[in-house]
């Protein structure tokens, strides 16, 4: 039997393969690897697809796995050429009918205990580099134009810093933690290692976590992190990086209201 394999890899569950074919009409199928085994040796199988008369052909991933789109001309005269590609899911919709306030998260305001020569900052702002321009930085600015102090990378490294020492000091003179969730997030060392100390910090009662989603799913936070999965977040595919930025200010201000009035 001849066919076309595109071993499409692991995908997650809700994302588009998308097939495009120059010639005749083809037979087109997409399977799992187990499908894919029985369909190599010529049994039964089950397959989501069929015959393609027109050109892309696009077939969203059932479930989460590896996955393989085959195309064959088994009952067709001609030709055909194809490519695969995968769109990844559609970013989840965070803002529902009755939105939660980033305020509902929010604990009782945590003591501070700024080390020696240390400032207080109101938030640490913790990210990947490649999420530093589209987000971390006018996440910042915006911050400061509001009157809040940030801890940002780029404000506070000098040459010749210890890294792990400032980022120490920054995560334990802070009052918030905001953790800019994204795919390249998850593959460092450095927002990883600051991650673990603002978890840390959160679960202790000694900083709030405000999460931010940044062209992620919700499937793929879950499968790095379930708590993080769970919590109240915002994402920049519903919210401009202003919006967020006025909402963690206002946050900001009422717990500091609360700490004068305490």
């Amino acid at each position: 039997m001849d066919y076309v394999v595109h071993d499409l890899g692991r995908q997650s569950k809700g994302a588009t393969a998308v097939i495009n074919l120059s010639g005749s009409a083809a037979n087109v199928r997409l399977m799992d690897s187990s499908n894919y085994q029985k369909y190599k040796g010529g049994r039964n199988h089950r397959y989501v697809g069929g015959l393609a008369r027109r050109s892309p052909v696009r077939l969203a991933i059932p479930s989460s796995g590896h996955w393989y789109v085959t195309v064959d001309l088994m009952g067709l005269k001609g030709k055909v050429r194809s490519s695969a590609s995968v769109e990844p899911p559609p970013l989840p919709v965070l803002r529902p009918t009755n939105a939660g306030s980033l305020a509902d998260i929010r604990h009782e305001p945590p003591p501070y205990s700024a080390g020696r020569g240390e400032p207080v900052r109101d938030v640490f702002i913790s990210h990947a580099s490649e999420d530093k321009e589209a987000v971390a930085r006018p996440l910042a600015r915006y911050l400061q134009e509001a009157g809040i102090s940030v801890w940002l990378d780029v404000l506070e490294l000098r040459i010749g810093d210890s890294l792990r020492r400032k980022i120490d000091h920054g995560l334990a003179n802070s009052q918030f933690g905001i953790v800019i969730l994204s795919r390249p997030f998850f593959e460092k060392g450095w927002p990883q290692y600051e991650l673990d100390g603002l978890v840390t910090r959160y679960v202790t009662g000694q900083q709030n976590l405000l999460p931010i989603w940044h062209n992620i799913t919700k499937d793929e936070v879950m499968a790095q992190s379930p708590s993080l999965a769970d919590k109240l977040a915002r994402s920049t595919a519903q919210y401009t990086v202003e919006e967020i930025a006025s909402e963690i200010a206002g946050v900001i201000r009422e717990s500091d209201g609360q700490r004068d009035a305490g």
